[in-house]
Order: C-alpha cells, then sequence, then structure tokens
C-alpha cells in the first residue's frame, strides 16, 4: 500500500532519504541537519551555474530536492562570480551558521558526492566543467571518493 496514496510522492521521499542517509554517513545521524545542508549546498552550486545548465541539473533532481534545490531562484540573475573555493565555502557557512556547528567543506563534498553518485555521469561532467578550477577540487573524482 502506498504511504501517500500517490507513487510519485512515495517514490520521491523514498529516493530523497537515499540521499539523506548518504548525507548522514558523512555529516553524523542528524536528518534535519542533512536536508538543511543539501539544500544550502545544491543552492550555493545553482548560483554558480549558467541558468540552463542550473535548469538541467535540476531536472535530474529527486523531485522533493528540486523543490529545495529551486527555493528562492532567479534565474534572470547572472552566475556568481566569484570564483574562489573560499567565497563558495563562505557563502554556504552563511547559511549554516544558525544550525548547529558542521564542516563547510565536508558538507559541500558529502552532497557533491551524492549529487555525483544520482545523477546522470554526462551531466555531472557539465556540471563540473562549468565550476571555476578551485571549486572543482570540492567535486569527487567518481562515487567512491
Amino acid at each position: 500500500m502506498s504511504a501517500t496514496g500517490l507513487n510519485v510522492f512515495d517514490k520521491t521521499v523514498q529516493t530523497t532519504n537515499i540521499w539523506l542517509n548518504e548525507i548522514m554517513a558523512d555529516l553524523g545521524p542528524d536528518r534535519q541537519l542533512a536536508w538543511h545542508v543539501l539544500g544550502v549546498v545544491l543552492r550555493a552550486l545553482r548560483d554558480k551555474l549558467p541558468a540552463e545548465l542550473a535548469a538541467n541539473l535540476g531536472a535530474e533532481l529527486p523531485l522533493l530536492v528540486r523543490g529545495a534545490y529551486y527555493d528562492q531562484y532567479q534565474p534572470s540573475r547572472e552566475p556568481n562570480s566569484d570564483r574562489s573555493v573560499d567565497a563558495f565555502l563562505d557563502s554556504i557557512a552563511e547559511e549554516l551558521k544558525f544550525g548547529r556547528p558542521v564542516n563547510t567543506a565536508g558538507a559541500a563534498k558529502a552532497v557533491l558526492r551524492a549529487l555525483v553518485h544520482h545523477i546522470d555521469l554526462g551531466q555531472s561532467a557539465k556540471v563540473r566543467e562549468a565550476l571555476p578550477k578551485e571549486i572543482r577540487a570540492l567535486w569527487p573524482a567518481s562515487v567512491g571518493t
């Protein structure tokens, strides 16, 4: 029997929980923190990408995660042009500062690892290559790294 009565909702909840479990494996067993980190890192990543590529990435995400990804999105804005990894991590840290302390680089890597594990390999490569070199260093070389 379906938990929600709609298979599409059940599937997105199940898939989202898989992503959250992978993030919690890195950050600890706090599902709320994992959800918050997932949204914050995905939005920081989205804001580094051209609108078309950001939309293509969004199409790869589970429905529930896609909602967090597009929260407050303004596609007419130019991608954030600061190319430093410090600025990227600072933008994440700013959004995470009201929760329990978390290693920002570790949080970014946990989300990127889950992303790479679950999206199309070609799309993953396109997103990675669109990022500044310094930020690409956070991107896992493969699913197992």
